[in-house]
C-alpha cells in the first residue's frame, strides 16, 4: 500500500483512542507550537541511572536516558501521559527530529496512531549530517515525510521484540534489529535510551538518522 495513503487511513482510523486518552487537540497544539521543548530544557535535572538486569525490561534503559529531565512533562513519566509527538516535544534531546516532524506535517499522524514504535534520533544525529544536506531535507517535504516514517513500525515493541527481527517501516521498507540487554542496534544505528513509554508509542531513541533505500 502506499505509505502516504496508509498513514491517512492510520489517523482516521484512530482518532478515538486520542479522545479517550485525553491527549486531543490540546496535546497536539502543544506540540505543534514546539513552545514546550523551552520548558522541559529549563526544568530538566539529572535522570537516576536506568535500570539494568530484569528489571530493564519494565523501564527505559540505555546510557543516554540521563540526559532525561527527571520530572515535568519531558521526564519519563510525562512522556507516558502524552501521544508520541507531543512527547517528543517535551525532551529537550529530541528537539530537531520534532521540528522535522512538524515540517512533515505528521504530528496529528503520529499522535493519532494507535500501539507503534519510534525509532527516535537524537539531536546530534541529526547534527552529524552535513548542514546544506539537512536545511535540502527539510525543505523537501515528501523527502522528509519518507525518512520519518522509515523510523516508525507497528506494535509497541518490547526489548525482547527487537533481539533478531526484520520490521516493516510506514514508509514501506524494512528495519534489521538486533541485540540483548542493553546494546540493541536498528540497522546501523544504536540504541541510546531505550523502551521509553508513551501514550500511543514505545520509543527508541537512537544515534543515527535512518535512511531507506
Amino acid at each position: 500500500m502506499n505509505p502516504m495513503k496508509y498513514l491517512g487511513i492510520l489517523a482516521t482510523s484512530v482518532t478515538a483512542l486520542v479522545v479517550a486518552t485525553g491527549c486531543g487537540s490540546g496535546a497536539t497544539d502543544s506540540a505543534a507550537s514546539g513552545a514546550p521543548a523551552a520548558t522541559a530544557a529549563t526544568t530538566a535535572t539529572t535522570q537516576p541511572a536506568p535500570a539494568t538486569g530484569s528489571a530493564m525490561a519494565d523501564g527505559p534503559f540505555g546510557a543516554a536516558c540521563s540526559a532525561v529531565p527527571a520530572d515535568g512533562e519531558g521526564s519519563f513519566t510525562g512522556m507516558a501521559d502524552d501521544p508520541v509527538a507531543t512527547a517528543a516535544s517535551n525532551n529537550p534531546v529530541l528537539s530537531t527530529l520534532v521540528t522535522a516532524v512538524k515540517k512533515a506535517g505528521l504530528v496529528d499522524t503520529l499522535n493519532s496512531a494507535k500501539d507503534i514504535t519510534v525509532f527516535a534520533p537524537t539531536n546530534d544525529a541529526f547534527a552529524a549530517i552535513p548542514k546544506a544536506t539537512l536545511d535540502k531535507v527539510l525543505a523537501d517535504k515528501e523527502t522528509l515525510t519518507k525518512i520519518l516514517t522509515y523510523h516508525v513500525v507497528a506494535g509497541k515493541n518490547a526489548p525482547a521484540d527487537l533481539a533478531g527481527a526484520e520490521l516493516a517501516t510506514l514508509q514501506g521498507g524494512k528495519l534489521t534489529t538486533k541485540g540483548a540487554d542493553e546494546a540493541y542496534t536498528v540497522n546501523d544505528a544504536k540504541v541510546v535510551c531505550g523502551n521509553v513509554p508513551t501514550a500511543n508509542a514505545t520509543v527508541y531513541i537512537i544515534d543515527k538518522v535512518l535512511m531507506p533505500q
